[in-house]
């Protein structure tokens, strides 16, 4: 798996982190059942600390992305409530959409980002 981190961001490694293994499911390259690096090889792999690693795996874990099995690690395991996933994208989203609106951008504009978005991710 290739991580990128870019150490000059805003945006907290651990969340650069998380975001990436997202993107990774969503995309295919990781796909259920499948463990990721052990948080020391992890950390190894991209220069951070283990504890960056650890707090990445972790809100992976608390928002259904992975499970933690004793033998394998944290492995992918995509939380199947739709709902829930829904209302937390509506709650991410909604920021969003009205940084956009205040902005200038129109209904038609965001609405063709998600869909380039979307044909990024698709198989």
């Amino acid at each position: 798996m290739f991580i990128e981190i870019d150490f000059n961001s805003e945006e907290a490694i651990y969340v650069q982190l998380r975001n990436q293994i997202i993107v990774a499911i969503a995309t295919s390259q990781l796909k259920e059942g499948e463990s990721l690096p052990s948080v020391r090889n992890m950390a190894d792999d991209i220069g951070v600390n283990m504890h960056t690693v650890n707090k990445a795996y972790s809100s992976l874990r608390q928002d259904g992305f992975v499970k933690v099995d004793r033998r394998r690690g944290a492995v992918v395991a995509v939380d199947i409530d739709k709902m829930h996933t829904i209302n937390k994208m509506r709650c991410m989203m909604k920021p969003l959409i009205a940084s956009g609106i205040v902005k200038g951008v129109s209904r038609e504009e965001a609405k063709k980002l998600i869909d380039d978005i979307y044909d990024g991710m698709e198989l």
